[in-house]
C-alpha cells in the first residue's frame, strides 16, 4: 500500500478499534516501508526497487507488510517522507536513491528502534546499513556493444546529476566503448533530475543533434528510447528491460534485481539477526542482470558482450585497469594497476574522450 498523512491519521485513529477486534494471541505483522524517488510506474529505477519490494511479501508472506511512499523528491522533504514511515510502525526502511542519505541518518537517529537501509549512500550508523549495485560493470557492456556498433564513434550519454554513480558509469561507459574504438568519444548531457520524461527527451533530441548514434540513459524513464526508435538510432535501457517501448532502438539494457537483498536483509529483521553493514553487488552476485540481446546485435558484438560479463562473474576482466587518463590527458591509473573499489565508489573525474555536450 501507499502512504500519505492523510491515510497515516486515519489509520492512527482507527488503531485502537482494529487491536480490540484482534485476538490477544494474535502476532503483529512487521511492518516494512519504502522511500521511492519516482512513481512505481516509470519502468526504470522505481519500477525495479518496488519489484523488489513485492519480492519481499512473496517470500516472507503474512510475516510482513510492506508500505511505500513514491515520488518522494531528494530534498528536506524527504525527510517528513521518512519520518512517516517511521511513525506508521516501520522496523525497516529502505531509502532508495542517493539524495536521501543525510535525510535517512537525521531520521534514524531520531528513531534508534527503526533499522534503516539506504540506497548507493556511503554514510552509515549503528541502525544504517548501506547498500549499492556495480553498475559499471553493466556499463561496460553497454559500452562494449556501443562501440562496435556505431557508425560515427560519437556516442551519447544522457546523466541524471554529477554523483559517483553516474561519473562511474560515464567512464565505464567511455572506457569500454573505446576498446572497441580507441576513437570514440561520449558526448554528456546531465539534466539534474532521474526521473523527468520531457526532459529526458529533449536531451537525447541535443546528443543526436551532435551526431550521436548511439546513446545509453543513466535516468529513469524510457523517454530518450522513444525518441531513438523514432529517429531509427540504437539505444540501451537502465535499471529493467525497456524493450517494449522501443523494439528497434532497444539494443539491451543494465537491470536491477533487488530482490534477493531485500528479501534477506527483511528476514534479517523477522530473525532479530540484522546488523549494520555496507554491501555492493555486482553481477557476479546477480545484482546487475543484462537484458536479452535485440537481434539487432551482430552475433560477434554479442560475444564480446558475453564476455564482458563472463570476466566480471570469474574476476577476470575489470574496466578500470589502467593506464587510464581523465579529460585532461593526466594519467589517472597505471599500467597495470585496477582502481579500488573504495575510488570508484567516490569517483568525480571523467575519463579522456568524455565531452559535455550541455
Amino acid at each position: 500500500m501507499t502512504i500519505s498523512r492523510r491515510n497515516l491519521l486515519k489509520g492512527a485513529a482507527a488503531a485502537p478499534l482494529a487491536s480490540m477486534a484482534l485476538p490477544a494471541f494474535a502476532q503483529d505483522k512487521i511492518k516494512i516501508g519504502f522511500i521511492f524517488l519516482g512513481p512505481v510506474g516509470d519502468y526504470g529505477w522505481t519500477w525495479a526497487h518496488n519489484k523488489g519490494r513485492e519480492a519481499v511479501e512473496a517470500a516472507l508472506g503474512d510475516k510482513v507488510e510492506t508500505i511505500y511512499t513514491e515520488n518522494v523528491a531528494e530534498d528536506a522533504s524527504a525527510e517528513a517522507a521518512i519520518r512517516d514511515l517511521c511513525n506508521a510502525g516501520c522496523k525497516l526502511v529502505f531509502t532508495t536513491s542517493y539524495g536521501y542519505m543525510d535525510q535517512t541518518i537525521k531520521v534514524a537517529a531520531e528513531f534508534p528502534d527503526v533499522k534503516f537501509e539506504h540506497c548507493t549512500g556511503f554514510k552509515r550508523a549503528d541502525n544504517v546499513s548501506t547498500y549499492n549495485s556495480k553498475f559499471h560493470e553493466g556499463r561496460a557492456v553497454l559500452g562494449t556493444i556501443a562501440g562496435k556498433m556505431s557508425k560515427s564513434g560519437t556516442l551519447g550519454y544522457l546523466g541524471s546529476f554529477k554523483v559517483p554513480e553516474v561519473v562511474l558509469g560515464v567512464n565505464a561507459f567511455a572506457l569500454a566503448a573505446q576498446k572497441q574504438n580507441p576513437a570514440a568519444t561520449v558526448k554528456l548531457v546531465m539534466i539534474d533530475s532521474w526521473f523527468d520524461p520531457p526532459k529526458e527527451a529533449a536531451a537525447t533530441e541535443t546528443l543526436v543533434n551532435l551526431g550521436c548514434d548511439v546513446v545509453t540513459t543513466h535516468t529513469d524513464s524510457p523517454a530518450a528510447l522513444q525518441i531513438l526508435e523514432q529517429k531509427g538510432l540504437f539505444g540501451f535501457g537502465q535499471g529493467a528491460d525497456m524493450s517494449t517501448f522501443a523494439p528497434t532502438a532497444h539494443l539491451t539494457a543494465i537491470e536491477d534485481i533487488w530482490g534477493p537483498y531485500y528479501v534477506a536483509r527483511a528476514q534479517a529483521i523477522v530473525d532479530g539477526t540484522w546488523a549494520s553493514a555496507d554491501t555492493w553487488d555486482g553481477m557476479k552476485e546477480g545484482t546487475v542482470v543484462i537484458s536479452p540481446y535485440n537481434a539487432a546485435i551482430p552475433a560477434d558484438v554479442a560475444a564480446l558482450a558475453d564476455g564482458v560479463q563472463a570476466g566480471y562473474k570469474d574476476g577476470t576482466y575489470d574496466i578500470f585497469t589502467g593506464p587510464i587518463f581523465d579529460q585532461d590527458g593526466v594519467e589517472r591509473v597505471k599500467a597495470g594497476e585496477v582502481m579500488a573499489l573504495a575510488d570508484l565508489a567516490v569517483i568525480d573525474w571523467f575519463v579522456k574522450g568524455v565531452e559535455s555536450a550541455s
